[in-house]
């Protein structure tokens, strides 16, 4: 296509303005490079603002002040024992080593209020290292991202879906077609373009195809989640990898549809089915959790926990929601909590009962205190939150074709890149998605700044 055509160019264009496409711009910015941000949405939000806004990190100051150690080869370590070394270990580190130094970096320079999550630690991890906003939500998360590409001067066009890509006969992209809610077209020129728009989770036939057990799954993301960024990737001659892989969550109370802190698992709670019966190791990972729920009766469970976890519960404002919208049933005792649950009364205490030592799932109940009346339960089943698989980059986000080969100027993150998180849901360690997004993001807005820096001095 002809550069006159271009109704405007940019050095870089951005597709999607969620933490990962935020963290880019503000990224590039700095460096002095022009960005504009295309958002469908009209106030953007994306996959982050339904999460819990927690960032995993290493090395940064909040670890430090805790009187924590912790560093990229011990992250990198957890997050490939995880995914059982279905990882590209070069990537992995290299978010790692972004990791830490990002969040510092968020917070100083831009005003994103991220504190350590103390009190507990999400499977997998060896080191409290989650950092998130006060509220402990995605969507603050967002709304101080949004302020901070605000105050950088970074140019957002919301409401704009990207429909084509234009590119070159060498697989160089020359533009991009947005269209506006009135149905009106434009073509947009850019130099670099970086990806970091979305997943397939929203996309049913997409979903049965790659992650079949997850196909009749209540879908917790995005709605524009649909994969057009692994379409417009392998048009252009692009790998992809990790497509089995993705986040699902076992804890989402139902019909409400909440999101329900796993801090209660790992304070001690229990999840048991409709016969009042244990049937997982719920410290395996919230992730493949979300399989063991949707494979119970009626696809549900109950979380079964105590005041002690639930005092913990509190610092998550989902939560609290939970609890506003009665969600969240107390019970002074077990007969209680049998008739509040409908669960039968004589199996429930067997369970409870049985939560001593190591049980049979491997899980150990010696690290915390047995639970104890009154209890707290809530009803909950499973979902998909977000796909992992996407496009095959390098650890400067770049794309890269099926001969290894990196296309020319595009990179990509967030949901558009094949994630961290091995090739199955049991992959996924607590908060891999927003480390990629935020990672991957600072990766590709620094690599575009360092393309854009060889080709001035040239």
């Amino acid at each position: 296509m002809a550069r006159d055509r271009f109704a405007s160019s940019f050095p870089l264009v951005i597709v999607g303005a969620g933490a990962c496409g935020l963290v880019a711009a503000l990224t590039a910015r700095e460096a002095g490079i022009e960005v504009l941000a295309i958002e469908r949405d009209p106030v953007p939000a994306g996959s982050t603002a339904l999460s819990s806004g927690q960032i995993p990190a290493c090395g940064t100051r909040a670890q430090r002040a805790a009187g924590i150690a912790d560093s990229v080869g011990m992250m990198a370590d957890d997050i490939q024992a995880k995914a059982k070394g279905r990882n590209h270990r070069a990537l992995v580190e290299a978010i790692c080593a972004e990791s830490g130094p990002t969040v510092d970096w968020l917070t100083d320079a831009h005003g994103v209020a991220l504190t350590l999550v103390e009190g507990f630690r999400y499977p997998g991890h060896s080191r409290q290292r989650m950092h998130a906003p006060p509220a402990r939500t995605g969507a603050e998360l967002m709304a101080m991202l949004r302020e901070a590409a605000a105050r950088a001067g970074i140019e957002l066009l919301c409401s704009a879906r990207v429909t084509e890509l234009a590119a070159d006969g060498a697989g160089r992209v020359e533009g991009l077609c947005i269209e506006r809610p009135d149905g009106s077209a434009e073509w947009i020129g850019c130099d670099w373009l970086i990806l970091a728009c979305n997943g397939f989770g929203g996309d049913r036939e997409l979903v049965r195809r790659y992650i079949p057990e997850m196909a009749d799954a209540l879908y917790f993301g995005h709605p524009g989640n649909t994969g057009d960024a692994l379409h417009w990737g392998e048009a252009l001659g692009a790998a992809v990898e990790h497509m089995g892989a993705y986040q699902g969550h076992g804890s989402v109370a139902t019909p409400h549809n909440i999101l329900v802190t796993w801090a209660l698992m790992m304070e001690g709670g229990i999840q048991v089915n409709l016969r009042g019966e244990r049937f997982s190791n719920e410290h395996g990972g919230y992730s493949e959790q979300s399989v063991h729920v949707l494979n119970q009766p009626e696809g549900v469970a109950w979380n079964i926990y105590d005041a002690r976890c639930h005092a913990a519960a509190l610092q998550f404002e989902d939560y609290q929601k939970a609890i506003q919208a009665g969600a969240i049933k107390t019970a002074a005792d077990l007969s209680e909590l049998a008739r509040l649950t409908h669960l039968p009364e004589a199996q429930l205490r067997a369970t409870l009962d049985g939560c001593r030592g190591k049980d049979r799932f491997g899980r150990d109940f010696g690290a915390k205190p047995p639970l104890a009346p009154p209890y707290h339960a809530v009803k909950v089943t499973g979902a998909l939150f977000h796909t992992q698989g996407g496009l095959k980059i390098d650890p400067q986000a770049r794309v890269l074709r099926a001969d290894g080969c990196p296309l020319p100027n595009l990179l990509a993150g967030g949901g558009a890149a094949a994630g961290i998180s091995g090739e199955t849901v049991d992959g996924y360690l607590s908060g891999n998605g927003l480390l990629s997004a935020v990672g991957l993001g600072r990766i590709a807005g620094k690599t575009v700044a360092g393309m854009a820096a060889i080709r001035q001095a040239g």
